[in-house]
C-alpha cells in the first residue's frame, strides 16, 4: 500500500480534523481511497472520515490495507511539512512501521510505530433526522462560541424557519437565532421540530477543523445524536455526537 498526497499541508488538515476527536485510529485504504472510522474514548462521539482517490495524487492499494497510527504522533511530523512538498506514505510491513516521505528541494523520511488497535471499525448509527440544515461554517461555529460563554452544554433547535442555538447556565442564558433566509444558510428543511442538548467542548471539537468560509451541514432529530458534516479540501469529514438528556 502506497499513496501520494500532492500537499503535504492538506494531509495535515485532515490528521487535525480527526485527531480533534480521538488520538488513535485505523486507516483504511482500498483502490476507493483512504478511510477512517472511530470512536472517542468516552464512547459519546464517533468521527468519520473519507478521502476519495480523487484527492490523492496516487493511489496503489489494489489489495485493502489497515494501519492504526497515534494521530497526535502524526500531526506532529506532518507539521514539518514544506510549502509545496509533496508527501508518500507507504508501509513497512516487516518491521510494523508507517514510512512518511517528504519530497520537495530535498527528500525527507520519518518512520513511525504501527498500532494494532484491534477490532471493528464502529456502525454509523442509523438515524431518520427531522431537521437538516446547510450553513456556513463560521457562522455556526460563532453561535457556539457565544453559547459556551454560558454553559457547558448547548442546545441545538429547530423550529419552522428558524435555527436556534441556546445555553443555560450559573452565568446567565443566552439564544441565537438564525432564519433559514439568512445569508449564512444555503438549504434548511425542517419536517419536525427538533431539540436535543450537547457538550459544548465536543461540538468546539467536531467543528473546529472546519474553515469559516466552508458549508456545514447539520441533521438534528430530538434527542437523538446530532450529525455534523462538510469538507476539509476533497476529504469528507462527518461526527456524530450523543445528547445529554435534559433535566425536567
Amino acid at each position: 500500500m502506497e499513496f501520494t498526497v500532492a500537499d503535504a499541508r492538506f494531509f495535515k488538515s485532515c490528521t487535525d480534523a480527526i485527531s480533534n476527536l480521538i488520538d488513535e485510529g485505523t486507516f483504511t485504504a482500498d483502490d476507493k481511497g483512504l478511510h477512517l472510522r472511530s470512536m472517542d474514548p468516552s464512547q459519546i462521539a464517533m468521527v468519520d472520515f473519507s478521502l476519495p482517490k480523487e484527492g490523492l495524487e496516487k493511489l496503489d492499494a489494489e489489495e485493502k490495507a489497515s494501519f492504526g497510527v497515534n494521530l497526535v504522533d502524526l500531526g506532529k511530523v506532518l507539521a514539518r511539512a514544506r510549502s509545496g512538498e509533496k508527501l508518500v506514505v507507504g508501509l513497512e510491513e516487516r518491521e510494523s512501521r508507517l514510512v512518511l516521505e517528504f519530497q520537495g528541494e530535498s527528500k525527507r523520511q520519518f518512520k513511525m510505530p504501527l498500532l494494532d488497535l484491534g477490532g471493528t471499525a464502529p456502525q454509523v448509527p442509523k438515524i431518520t433526522f427531522d431537521s437538516h440544515i446547510k450553513m456556513r461554517s463560521g457562522a455556526f461555529k460563532a453561535m457556539l462560541h457565544d453559547a459556551g460563554l454560558l454553559s457547558s452544554h448547548v442546545v441545538l433547535q429547530t423550529k419552522e424557519g428558524e435555527l436556534l442555538v441556546e445555553a443555560h447556565g450559573d452565568s446567565g442564558d443566552m439564544v441565537a437565532q438564525t432564519k433559514n433566509d439568512a445569508a449564512s444558510i444555503s438549504e434548511f428543511k425542517v419536517h419536525t421540530a427538533s431539540r436535543a442538548m450537547f457538550p459544548f467542548e465536543y461540538l468546539d471539537d467536531i467543528t473546529r477543523a472546519a474553515s469559516d468560509d466552508s458549508v456545514m451541514e447539520i441533521s438534528l432529530k430530538s434527542d437523538a445524536p446530532v450529525k455534523i458534516s462538510y469538507l476539509v479540501g476533497k476529504a469528507e469529514l462527518s461526527y456524530y455526537l450523543a445528547p445529554r438528556v435534559e433535566q425536567v
